[in-house]
């Protein structure tokens, strides 16, 4: 009987943590982590820090939208003690309503500036996790059966020809999806990005829940035409080899800097801290590009992988991250997004 109640206790340790030695990580210690990236990101790190650790990750994966509202809900009682990956945007706004504790690693030194800039301009609530530009992807195999060809520009977006052909991602839920909406405001002006949504929204099939969707679905032939980061599609080309294109945008584009941040009042804060810096390492930061998640990293003491796609060719705007950070502009966007964009007929 004793035998057998060890059995299950085991077994219920290995279902709930993502780390592979349970009674040692049991030993060691619990952190409670959102992951806002791509799933096999999320899922290799911890299974990876818990096996150099032994401490045990019990770690969900949301997209950066419903994990702020999850934090926002569980501020007078915090359960979580650790959010990593996804669009900065949130993060800034979980800092702004006092969900975040100030952390100044003293690493700083091994990361890039634009990471380090985080940081600064977030009274070091938010680190820079790791950077991505907006673009286009493509299935070359579904627009040639169809005759269309690929974009290279959001003017070509609008082109009725498109209709139904192209997916993206929605900005109240998805960061990616507001990424989407502030670059382009800050890029031509309130008035004339929201005219040009208005277009695209004739086009578009849905809009979904997370912005990691639109590289797996054009890859997979479901849809013509995505609208997400550039590093999704060059995966599903490069590593998977479906046959998929993308393109930085010809007119200019928005990007992301990726967020980690301690929550505040967390139970776990040692642990977390440790899990933090991991990932902030270079073990933590190779890991993305083991899980063919091709990101530019943040910390710059190590090779990256070849694979990642460089950005310093992409025409990128001036990305005002401390104002479209703040919630309330955000809310506002989105709500006049929901409201003038969302609502129209296709």
């Amino acid at each position: 009987m004793k035998n057998a109640l060890k059995t299950l206790a085991i077994g219920a340790i290995a279902v709930f943590t993502l780390g592979i030695h349970g009674t040692n990580a049991q030993a060691q210690g619990t952190v409670n982590a959102i992951c806002s990236t791509d799933q096999s990101w999320c899922e290799l790190a911890a299974q990876d820090f818990t096996r150099a650790t032994g401490i045990r990750v019990l770690q969900t994966r949301k997209a950066t939208g419903e994990a702020l509202a999850q934090l926002r809900a569980e501020q007078a009682n915090p359960k979580t003690d650790i959010w990593w990956g996804g669009t900065g945007d949130p993060y800034y706004q979980a800092a702004e309503m006092g969900l975040l504790d100030a952390y100044r690693p003293d690493y700083l030194n091994d990361l890039h500036g634009w990471a380090v800039r985080q940081y600064a301009m977030s009274q070091n609530h938010v680190g820079g996790f790791y950077t991505s530009a907006i673009g286009f992807g493509w299935n070359e195999e579904v627009l040639k059966k169809k005759k269309l060809p690929a974009p290279k520009c959001w003017k070509d977006l609008i082109d009725p020809r498109y209709k139904g052909e192209i997916e993206t991602s929605h900005p109240g839920s998805s960061g990616t999806g507001y990424t989407i909406l502030a670059g382009l405001v800050q890029m031509w002006g309130e008035e004339q990005a929201f005219d040009y949504l208005k277009k695209l929204h004739r086009n578009v099939t849905q809009y979904t829940r997370s912005g990691t969707a639109q590289a797996r679905t054009v890859a997979k032939g479901e849809v013509g035409i995505g609208v997400s980061f550039i590093f999704g599609f060059d995966n599903e080309r490069v590593t998977n080899k479906f046959p998929v294109g993308s393109a930085a945008p010809c007119e200019g584009t928005g990007y992301e800097i990726g967020g980690i941040a301690l929550i505040k009042g967390s139970r776990n804060r040692d642990a977390a801290r440790k899990y933090y810096d991991w990932l902030m390492g270079k073990e933590g930061q190779q890991v993305g590009a083991r899980a063919n998640s091709l990101q530019v990293p943040a910390n710059k003491t190590f090779k990256p992988d070849p694979r990642i796609p460089k950005i310093d060719d992409v025409r990128l705007v001036k990305y005002d991250f401390e104002k479209y950070g703040r919630a309330s502009e955000r809310r506002r966007l989105v709500d006049r997004w929901v409201k003038e964009v969302e609502s129209l007929p296709k």
